[in-house]
């Protein structure tokens, strides 16, 4: 279900109304009331997945079995079995990613293999995959990876209720762009009785608010510029090609961190705690602040089953560095079959290399003439690594970020109007995260203690909204990874 799509205002408070009310009829018990809203929502994520293409939910319980079988067998294997454990743990875990590989990167290294045969005169051919990726793969198969991780180090007992556990990885709020739940989060959420809190709902009609404002009026607002210039950079100038990176550094956070607060809204209805996935980036002092900051169920799930287990920071300078490296390549891998995205992650690994060399991956001054310089610099390195991350190759990007610097020009004509909007949302966007990031009781707006100025920001807010966003049901960019 894609939030800002006219399917999502009727069937969610559909749902909503179904989902509380099997729960509360009188002639229910404690424990059947549990499991008929398990079931509910169990159904209702499996019937929206299949909403894309029904045969792809056989992909998402396939990896729920594999994990979940995975869990029992490894967890009744002794410590005396270590090697043994560590096995299973390695075959399991290479099946359960074994959708994702073959849909999401067959096609890359086939097509990278055959580009490096054919350059030593030894033509192939093998056969490309033309079939969509399923959507939502990237996420339920790491949230079911690292699930596997955690009964192998112990950190968690297996689940032994097949029910909770597929409703763990599906739950539909979370499965097509995160967060990436931990089981140790979410699973006793599954398993506790849950009712309907009308602070919580308030709770989440108001991330559902604001996450709905950065999708549709700030986010595809911008876009409309951003594809514009982008699609066509060859025929724009440097200062269209600067503006456009801009834009496009703000929309990709205007999109994703829109879909994190929304899941995060429609979990708070359900009686559900997700986490948040953002933490004002763009207010970063570094590129490994900004990690902190970015994404943080990814960035949580890299530094648990990839940084540690390489050996973390307890090993010498130079190994600590590769791993930094290997851990932000995996992260570039993840988002996507395509040399942007290598190189992207792998730079964002090398500045943190560099920052760490150097003592600068913290600021400890609070100090705004400290904090302030930090800040807009990493912004400009982050700025310009979306520009690579957006483009199709690493050609066009160099191209685009090379004609900032080398060719004149004047802004790309656009009208009043696009520009008003954009403005406007960028505005109260940047505003509202000063705010928070630095005054957050003085001047809170949703949470202001008085009613009329609460309700007051809901409905500009909600008229903003209906009256200047880009209602077309647009896809969320991180639904493609």
């Amino acid at each position: 279900m894609i939030f800002n799509s006219f399917q999502f205002l009727w069937l969610f408070p559909l749902v909503f109304l179904v989902y509380y009310g099997l729960a509360n009829l009188p002639a229910l018990s404690n424990k059947t009331r549990h499991e008929v809203e398990n079931a509910c929502l169990i159904l209702v994520s499996y019937g929206l997945y299949m909403q894309w293409k029904p045969a792809y939910a056989l992909l998402l319980l396939g990896v729920t079995a594999v994990t979940y079988f995975a869990a029992l067998i490894i967890e009744r294997q002794g410590e005396k079995t270590h090697y043994k454990r560590k096995c299973l743990l390695f075959v399991f875990a290479i099946l359960a990613l074994l959708p994702l590989l073959v849909f999401k990167y067959y096609n890359f290294i086939n097509e990278t293999v055959g580009s490096v045969f054919a350059s030593i005169g030894f033509a192939t051919n093998l056969p490309g995959l033309n079939w969509a990726i399923p959507v939502g793969i990237s996420f339920f198969s790491f949230m079911a990876v690292g699930y596997l991780f955690d009964v192998y180090y112990g950190r968690i007992r297996a689940e032994h209720n097949w029910w909770n556990y597929m409703l763990f990885v599906s739950f539909f709020p979370q499965i097509l762009s995160g967060p990436i739940s931990k089981a140790k989060d979410l699973l006793p959420q599954i398993k506790a009785d849950r009712h309907f809190s009308y602070s919580q709902a308030v709770a989440g009609l108001k991330f559902l608010l604001w996450g709905m404002f950065l999708k549709v009026v700030m986010a595809d607002r911008l876009g409309l510029y951003v594809d514009t210039v982008f699609n066509n950079w060859q025929y724009n100038s440097g200062v269209s090609c600067l503006v456009a990176s801009l834009a496009y550094s703000f929309q990709i956070y205007g999109d994703f961190a829109g879909y994190s607060l929304m899941a995060v809204g429609v979990g708070r209805l359900m009686g559900f705690e997700l986490v948040n996935n953002f933490n004002r980036p763009y207010f970063s002092v570094s590129v490994t602040d900004f990690w902190r900051r970015w994404h943080i169920s990814l960035s949580t799930w890299l530094k648990d089953y990839v940084y540690i287990p390489l050996g973390g920071s307890r090993c010498s300078k130079a190994r600590n560095y590769l791993n930094i490296i290997v851990t932000f390549l995996v992260s570039g891998i993840w988002h996507g079959a395509n040399w942007t995205f290598i190189v992207w992650g792998l730079l964002h690994g090398v500045l943190q290399v560099i920052e760490k060399a150097l003592g600068l991956q913290r600021c400890e001054s609070q100090k705004w003439y400290v904090r302030l310089p930090r800040i807009i610099v990493t912004f400009v390195f982050i700025n310009f690594l979306w520009t690579i991350f957006r483009m199709p190759t690493i050609v066009d990007g160099i191209g685009v970020i090379s004609r900032m610097f080398t060719q004149r020009g004047s802004l790309l004509p656009t009208e009043n109007k696009q520009v008003l909007f954009s403005l406007m949302s960028l505005g109260i966007v940047i505003l509202a995260e000063v705010a928070q990031e630095f005054a957050p009781s003085k001047f809170a707006l949703m949470g202001n203690r008085r009613m009329a100025v609460r309700w007051s920001t809901y409905v500009f807010l909600l008229l903003l909204i209906i009256l200047t966003g880009v209602l077309d049901s647009g896809q969320f960019i991180y639904v493609s990874f």
